[in-house]
């Protein structure tokens, strides 16, 4: 069969796997906590086993994308995140399912760097830019669909969304093998490749480089503490509101239907959110950006405390729509605000530690909240939002440094 053109395959990936993605994420985390019958600690340890089998094997797998082929790179890894979806629904049990993340943590660590490179290679850098926000309009309106086809799936049997989209996510990795291309690969040279030496040699790299440079320390510490507190949210936030509010009592529909609900919701809210800062706020200006960041990351303390304090239901998710548009503000801010801070040749090195520090705060900070979380969840939460503050205290600061300086 004749190989497709890169940009053409780049669209259908993107369009396959936001499908299928939705189509299992509406479902998960409902399935994990109702069919399963997960415990607050047992949640977290799915999450934290994924991290770490990321932070483990996102070099030795990134060697594949650099010394063979980053087209092969992409095929076994989106084969084994197929594989891993049906392992994790193959049995109920919180053993299948700390199998399937170690399998899933393997395989987008396959994925992870190779497509962008692939995707860049073969369309030509100047036209990547274009791709990739071609890609991710296609991904955010076909990954509609999927919300709605898990909630019709997720209707009949919860394990259902997340078993086709373990069989479509294989069957991407035949359709890959049959139209991907790979023309502009060229492998790196052995002294550039991804190595455990090189990671270390980042770090001490790294370490050099904030020596003597407070806004650096405070960079890499703010990613710390996003990164510690973030596994509680991510694997607890359903569970609240499924077990201490009985959501589904309340509203008299399926939870599968209460979510999808939301997550669609929330699409909308944050792409209208994302378009209003676009237009309004100047992400030239360091001083301003750094006061937004302070901000949100304050309400999102506020949000995370108030969502685990909650009394009622309406309260709970009024504060977790606060919680959710923050976040999903933050994130491209977070990241313009941290190059803004960074000299152009020491870029790349402090972003890989950052990076880094992210994975092992996520590894570091989700087993004890979710120890907390065993006997409180409302404790985890109220725990993640104290873990989260001293970001903002530490963004406060370098808020308070800019505008000294521009006093002066």
């Amino acid at each position: 069969m004749k190989k497709w053109d890169a940009f053409r395959v780049h669209l259908w990936y993107s369009g396959i796997g936001s499908f299928s993605g939705a189509l299992i994420w509406t479902a998960m985390m409902i399935y994990q906590v109702q069919v399963v019958g997960l415990q607050p600690v047992q949640l977290v340890l799915v999450g934290t086993t994924m991290e770490l089998t990321i932070l483990l094997f996102e070099i030795p797998t990134g060697i594949v994308a650099d010394v063979y082929s980053r087209r092969l790179s992409t095929i076994i890894g989106v084969a084994l995140l197929g594989v891993a979806y049906l392992v994790e629904v193959s049995v109920p049990t919180f053993a299948a399912l700390i199998v399937g993340n170690i399998v899933w943590g393997i395989g987008y660590t396959f994925t992870s760097g190779a497509y962008q490179a692939w995707l860049v290679d073969e369309v030509g850098q100047e036209r990547a830019g274009n791709a990739i926000i071609r890609g991710d309009q296609v991904a955010r309106i076909v990954g509609l669909l999927g919300i709605g086809g898990s909630v019709l799936l997720g209707s009949l049997f919860l394990a259902l969304p997340i078993l086709v989209g373990g069989v479509i996510y294989l069957l991407t990795a035949g359709f890959l093998i049959l139209v991907m291309p790979e023309t502009g690969f060229q492998p790196t040279p052995a002294p550039d490749r991804n190595t455990w030496q090189k990671m270390g040699d980042t770090f001490r790299a790294g370490l050099r480089v904030i020596r003597g440079r407070p806004t650096l320390i405070s960079i890499l510490a703010v990613g710390i503490f996003f990164g510690l507190f973030s596994e509680a949210w991510d694997r607890l936030w359903q569970a609240h509101l499924i077990r201490t509010f009985d959501i589904e009592r309340a509203f008299g529909i399926p939870t599968i239907w209460i979510f999808g609900a939301l997550d669609v919701f929330m699409i909308f809210i944050s792409l209208t959110g994302l378009e209003i800062m676009r237009r309004r706020l100047d992400t030239n200006n360091p001083a301003r950006l750094t006061q937004v960041v302070f901000i949100l990351t304050v309400i999102m303390v506020i949000g995370i405390i108030g969502y685990g304090l909650s009394p009622t239901l309406a309260v709970a998710l009024a504060l977790w729509l606060i919680f959710t548009i923050a976040r999903d503000l933050i994130s491209p801010l977070l990241d313009t605000w941290t190059n803004q801070h960074i000299d152009s040749n020491v870029r790349a090195t402090v972003l890989s530690m950052r990076s880094q520090i992210d994975a092992v705060g996520q590894t570091v900070g989700g087993p004890p909240l979710g120890l907390v979380g065993q006997s409180s969840v409302r404790l985890a939460f109220v725990a993640a939002g104290l873990i989260l503050s001293p970001a903002a205290w530490l963004l406060n600061r370098v808020r308070r440094q800019e505008r000294h300086a521009l006093e002066a």
